[in-house]
C-alpha cells in the first residue's frame, strides 16, 4: 500500500460520508435551497471520472472510496433535480 493512495482514499471515503449526509437531508426535506446545481454536476462528473482514473494508476483504496463518493453524488444530483422541479 502506498501512503498517497491511503490518504486520498481516506479523503474519498470521508467525502462520501459527507455527501451521503446531504443525500439524507435532501430526501428528508424534499427541497433544494441555496445550491447551484452546476457545481454539483461538475463534482459528480469528476467523481465518475475518478472511477476510470484511479484504477489506471493502481490506486485501489482511492477507487474504493471513489465508488461510494460517485454513488452519493449521483444520488444527490438525481434528488436535487427531482425536488427542484416541484
Amino acid at each position: 500500500m502506498r501512503i498517497p493512495d491511503f490518504i486520498n482514499g481516506l479523503y474519498e471515503g470521508i467525502g462520501s460520508l459527507m455527501v451521503w449526509l446531504n443525500v439524507r437531508t435532501i430526501y428528508r426535506d424534499k427541497q433544494v435551497k441555496g445550491i447551484y446545481l452546476g457545481s454539483m454536476l461538475f463534482f459528480t462528473s469528476w467523481s465518475l471520472w475518478n472511477l476510470y482514473y484511479y484504477p489506471s494508476l493502481h490506486q485501489w483504496l482511492s477507487f474504493s472510496g471513489g465508488i461510494s463518493l460517485a454513488l452519493a453524488n449521483v444520488a444527490w444530483t438525481i434528488l436535487a433535480f427531482k425536488y427542484k422541479k416541484n
